[in-house]
């Protein structure tokens, strides 16, 4: 865990860390729907949103907004641990899921499947079910495991095919809270299939650090910046060479490999450049590293292990606290008791409806979130039978404090 004195100084550089600019002092448990912005980022829009010129100009501050640009492409390549492909920006991280699914369905060789799970988010789950119908193909679903909240590399190895022409991926369930082993299922996949074009989802899974793509090995990864400490209104996406070279949505005579359409928010582009800047701070601060992809590295395993430590208290407790696994009624999502969990429990009290307890825990200043057996969450909680549950999302900003602040109020609700 953070020292206490790294801890504030992580703490420092987030927007609201402990207040609602609306309600005043809480604690934020609900990082999974969005985490807190650094304050790097506001100051950082202001600034861009104030700049009348645009890209492409024959003028000094048009330049200078180009090396904006290429400065966040090649942070977010250093980020994904990418050498390759291309780094593109786009309206969301789910109209970015779609694009890519899109592209890999009809640019892939025709017939065969489009395979996926269960366990994955609507965004992808609904681009590869629109994409696949709209190239003539099936789209198989490999059910997740209900126990464990997570899909596996065999799941996949069963259901793959030589014609499987495009797979999905989830990195990590922002329900379960339960990250899949990505790399070990694309090399199931491409052991059957070595030209199926592979996306994964990475939305979840980006604020808690360790992206490495150049393992992971598949061809299109994407994430939505407003989970990742940055804001609304921009997603970013890595692409293989070989699916940047299929036919995309392009302007007819633009430059060959161009993604993106139209011109682009350069305060999204330079907002994504503090939030890299952000990790290589952290990872400074962790370790002797002075290599900004080593330092990245660090980062991401100092926030894995802060992470784990804030869970552990939160589902075991300490000292007079009761933790939550051990409370009356509580039944956990995935199980208490699983290694793949990244700063995410879900959970329900057997008799008292989960709308209640998010509105005590409302009451009491902490912010959590209920997840719906809707068309966001009915794939994980319609198979366990039910209706809704609590979610409670943590980052690496969170405190030890904030989690007994947590055990405290749930022992007076249960």
């Amino acid at each position: 865990m953070f020292s206490d004195d790294l801890l504030a100084q992580v703490r420092a550089r987030f927007a609201h860390v402990d207040d609602c600019p609306f309600t005043g002092p809480r604690v934020f448990f609900e990082n999974a729907g969005g985490a807190l912005t650094l304050k790097s980022v506001v100051e950082t829009s202001g600034k861009f949103a104030a700049i009348p010129d645009n890209q492409g100009r024959d003028n000094p501050a048009s330049k200078a907004l180009v090396a904006v640009i290429d400065k966040a492409r090649a942070d977010l390549g250093v980020f994904f641990n990418a050498p390759d492909g291309a780094v593109l920006w786009g309206e969301s991280g789910t109209e970015l899921l779609f694009r890519l699914v899109q592209d890999a369905c009809l640019g892939s060789e025709k017939g065969g499947i489009v395979l996926g799970s269960t366990v994955e988010h609507p965004a992808s789950r609904s681009a590869a079910a629109r994409w696949a119908a709209m190239s003539g193909r099936a789209h198989v679903l490999i059910p997740h495991d209900d126990a464990s909240g997570r899909v596996t590399a065999e799941a996949y190895a069963e259901h793959v095919t030589p014609d499987t022409r495009v797979a999905t991926i989830l990195h990590t369930s922002p329900v379960t809270g339960m990250s899949n082993d990505v790399a070990a299922i694309v090399q199931a996949i491409r052991a059957v299939s070595p030209d199926c074009y592979i996306i994964v989802d990475g939305i979840q899974h980006a604020c808690h650090g360790r992206t490495d793509l150049a393992a992971l090995g598949a061809d299109g990864y994407v994430i939505s910046p407003y989970k990742v400490f940055s804001r609304h209104g921009y997603g970013v996406a890595w692409a293989s060479d070989r699916l940047t070279m299929l036919a995309h949505d392009a302007l007819v005579g633009g430059p060959d490999g161009n993604w993106e359409l139209g011109t682009r928010d350069t305060g999204a582009y330079a907002t994504a450049s503090d939030v890299v800047g952000y990790f290589d701070w952290l990872g400074s601060q962790v370790s002797t590293e002075t290599d900004p992809r080593k330092r990245i590295e660090a980062a991401g395993a100092a926030i894995h292990a802060h992470e784990a430590a804030l869970v552990q208290l939160m589902l075991e407790g300490a000292d007079n606290l009761t933790g939550l696994a051990d409370l009356p009624g509580v039944r956990i999502v995935a199980g208490a008791d699983n290694d793949a969990r990244e700063g995410l429990v879900s959970f329900w009290i057997e008799g008292k409806p989960s709308g209640e307890i998010v509105t005590a825990l409302n009451d009491a200043g902490i912010r959590t979130h209920i997840r719906k057996a809707d068309h966001y969450s009915g794939n994980i909680l319609t198979p366990l039978g039910q209706p809704d549950c609590i979610r409670v999302s943590l980052a690496h900003y969170n405190s030890p404090e904030e989690v007994r602040a947590f055990l405290s109020a749930m022992a007076a609700i249960a």
